[in-house]
């Protein structure tokens, strides 16, 4: 019995499913999961950077039926199911998690995401890992911020040396765990970056992408400041006043992956029970 996580994942797409997936696949090692991401780098991302073991690379949802057997484990964050097909392999998986359905979406990993006393980074911009229709260099042309900018593991080759011109240091996408760790201040537009900024005991502030959706009743539950802006001198000046009286987080907590645990111990230990009797 095998136990499978399924990211969405790609160059239009980002990573948010796949830091989700890879920490759940770090809480779970001890049954040796498999990581499957849409899209090969997504992978290598999570194994480089994320401490995952094993991961394959499986182009949609639909596929994973030609690499798992019948009674295998699945945890998936991807919207490409419908319910049709989400009773379909609930008939085929002895036990099938969907992520921010049956497994909250407040999903960090703690063994990385670690709390930093001193923080060595005083403001940090992440745009996301994915920029395919190059909103940022749009935002940041005719402008000079002192601040420094994350790369995003998708941004298009050649793009860092012209974000040089813009932002005060360029750090790059390889040394994302230690930034966010290390970023007193992160103006992000990725939620799953602000949870993990605040896992460090840091200070997050979300700006919303035309070109992605929000989960708001985390973003209210939780009080995670929200700031608009029209222009990239108007974004950073809401962001820089806004720090100065960071307002109050309403009781952060991680989901406790305790239960999720139990039931595949419990169901892997029956099966090999019943196989070698």
């Amino acid at each position: 019995m095998q136990v499978y996580l399924y990211a969405k994942s790609g160059h239009t797409v980002g990573l948010e499913s796949t830091k989700r997936c890879a920490a759940i696949a770090n809480a779970l090692k001890e049954f040796n999961p498999i990581l499957c991401t849409s899209d090969f780098r997504a992978g290598a991302f999570a194994k480089e950077n994320l401490e995952v073991k094993k991961y394959v690379n499986i182009d949609v949802l639909r596929n994973l039926t030609n690499i798992m057997q019948r009674k295998d484990i699945l945890i998936f964050d991807s919207k490409e199911a419908n319910e049709d097909m989400k009773s379909e392999m609930k008939q085929f998986c002895s036990l099938l998690y969907e992520i921010g359905t049956d497994i909250k979406e407040v999903i960090v990993d703690t063994t990385l995401y670690t709390k930093v006393t001193n923080p060595t980074i005083e403001k940090t911009l992440f745009f996301g890992d994915d920029d395919y229709y190059n909103l940022l260099l749009d935002l940041v042309k005719d402008s000079n911020n002192n601040i420094s900018l994350l790369m995003g593991h998708y941004f298009f080759l050649g793009n860092e040396k012209i974000f040089k011109n813009h932002f005060s240091e360029v750090i790059d996408e390889e040394d994302y765990v230690s930034t966010i760790q290390n970023s007193k201040y992160l103006l992000t537009a990725s939620l799953q970056t602000a949870f993990e900024s605040l896992a460090c005991g840091n200070y997050p502030v979300l700006f919303k992408r035309i070109d992605k959706e929000y989960n708001e009743e985390l973003i209210s539950k939780y009080n995670i400041p929200v700031i608009e802006y029209t222009n990239i001198n108007e974004l950073i000046s809401n962001f820089e006043n806004l720090i100065k009286d960071y307002p109050t987080i309403n009781n952060f907590e991680i989901t406790p992956l305790d239960n999720v645990i139990l039931e595949i111990k419990q169901k892997v230990e029956l099966f090999n029970k019943l196989t070698q009797s």
